[in-house]
C-alpha cells in the first residue's frame, strides 16, 4: 500500500468527473484508489501502488503549478510512467521558450513525442521515422507554427512527394495544383486543426505558409524557414539529396516518414531509408524512432499497427522457411 497527501482543494480536478481520472489510474495499474480528506490511499501490489501513488503525487504537482489537467492529459501520464517512471510529469508538460508556445497548441502524448519536440528546438534538422498515428506530422507542423509565433523564423513550407507509385498523377483531372492537391491534404488538415481555416487562408495568401510537392523545391534556397517534408519514404534518392541542399540560413528541417509503407515502384530506392545510412554519423542531424507503442491515435490504431507487424514478421518467416525447401 501507498500512501500519498494532497491538498484537499485539489481533490476535485485529480479526481476528475465522476472519479473517471481515478478509475483510469486504478485500471492501468490493478489498484485500489480510496481518499480520506486529503489523504490518498493506493492499494495493489508493491511495485504497481508505488508507481501509481508517484503518478497521483506528480499529478499534485502539477494542478498545484496552475496546470489545466484534462483527462487526456491523466492518459498521457500513465503511459509516460509505464515507459519510464523515474519520468517528472511536471517537466514533461511544463516547457519555456518555443517550447512554452507549442505546448499552447499540442501537448505531448507519450516520452517519444516529448523527445521529438525537444529534438526539434535544439536541432536545425531532424529526421524521424515510426509508424502512423504517431504524431509526427502534427507535432512538426505545431513546431512550426510555434517557430512562426516566436519569429525565429518568416515563413513556413510544407512538402510531400505527390506520388502514390511514383509520379503518375495524369490520369487526376484539372491543372497541376489541382492534381497534386489531394497528396498535400493532410498538411492542410493539420494547419487547419492547429491554426484555424481562416489564419491559415490570410498566411497563405501572404506567402508566409506554403504547401507544395516537393518536385517545386528544386532549384531553390529556402532561408529564414521552417520545412517540414512529409511521407519521405516515397521520396527517390535524388529527391532527397535536393530537399536537403535547399536549407539555408536561419532555417529548420524536418523530414518525416513510415519505412514500413513505401509506394516507389519496385527497383527504386526509398530516399528516406538511403538517409538514414548516408547521415547517421553526421553531427547536426537528430533521428527519432518511433514505434507502435507511441500511436496516440484511436487504440485500435495501436492494436492494427501491432497486428500488421506481427503479420509482415510471420509471412517474413514463412517465406523464408519456404525459401529454403525450394533449394
Amino acid at each position: 500500500m501507498t500512501t500519498v497527501t494532497i491538498a484537499e482543494d485539489r481533490l476535485e480536478l485529480l479526481f476528475g468527473t465522476q472519479d473517471e481520472n481515478l478509475k483510469r489510474i486504478e485500471s492501468a495499474f490493478g489498484v485500489s484508489v480510496t481518499a480520506r480528506g486529503g489523504q490518498i490511499r493506493v492499494e495493489g501490489d508493491e511495485g504497481p501502488s508505488a508507481l501509481a501513488g508517484y503518478l497521483v503525487e506528480q499529478l499534485s504537482h502539477l494542478l498545484e503549478s496552475g496546470y489545466p489537467l484534462q483527462p487526456m492529459d491523466v492518459e498521457t501520464s500513465i503511459r509516460v510512467l509505464q515507459e519510464e517512471p523515474a519520468t517528472s510529469l511536471v517537466e514533461f508538460f511544463l516547457g519555456d521558450g518555443v517550447l512554452e508556445t507549442v505546448r499552447r497548441l499540442v501537448r505531448p502524448r507519450s516520452l517519444s513525442q516529448q523527445i521529438y519536440l525537444q529534438a526539434m528546438s535544439d536541432f536545425d534538422l531532424v529526421i524521424s521515422i515510426g509508424p502512423a498515428g504517431t504524431g509526427k506530422t502534427y507535432l512538426a507542423v505545431a513546431m512550426a507554427a510555434a517557430a512562426l509565433k516566436e519569429r525565429l523564423v518568416r515563413r513556413i513550407i510544407l512538402a510531400r512527394p505527390a506520388v502514390e507509385a511514383g509520379e503518375r498523377l495524369g490520369f487526376l483531372p484539372g491543372d497541376l495544383v489541382e492534381k497534386v492537391n489531394p497528396y498535400l491534404r493532410p498538411l492542410y488538415d493539420a494547419l487547419y486543426d492547429i491554426l484555424g481555416f481562416d489564419k491559415v487562408g490570410r498566411l497563405m495568401e501572404r506567402g508566409t505558409i506554403e504547401v507544395a510537392p516537393i518536385a517545386f523545391m528544386r532549384g531553390r534556397t529556402l532561408n529564414d524557414s521552417f520545412i517540414i517534408l512529409d511521407e519521405a519514404q516515397n521520396t527517390t534518392s535524388e529527391q532527397m539529396k535536393m530537399f536537403l541542399t535547399r536549407i539555408g540560413f536561419n532555417s529548420k528541417a524536418v523530414i518525416n516518414g513510415d519505412i514500413t509503407q513505401i509506394d516507389l515502384p519496385t527497383g527504386r530506392t526509398s530516399g528516406l531509408i538511403e538517409a538514414k545510412g548516408v547521415l547517421k554519423s553526421v553531427k547536426g542531424i537528430k533521428f527519432i524512432q518511433f514505434t507502435e507503442k507511441d500511436v496516440v491515435r484511436h487504440r485500435l490504431v495501436q492494436k492494427i499497427v501491432r497486428a500488421y507487424d506481427q503479420f509482415d514478421r510471420q509471412k517474413a518467416a514463412s517465406e523464408a522457411v519456404q525459401g529454403k525447401r525450394d533449394e
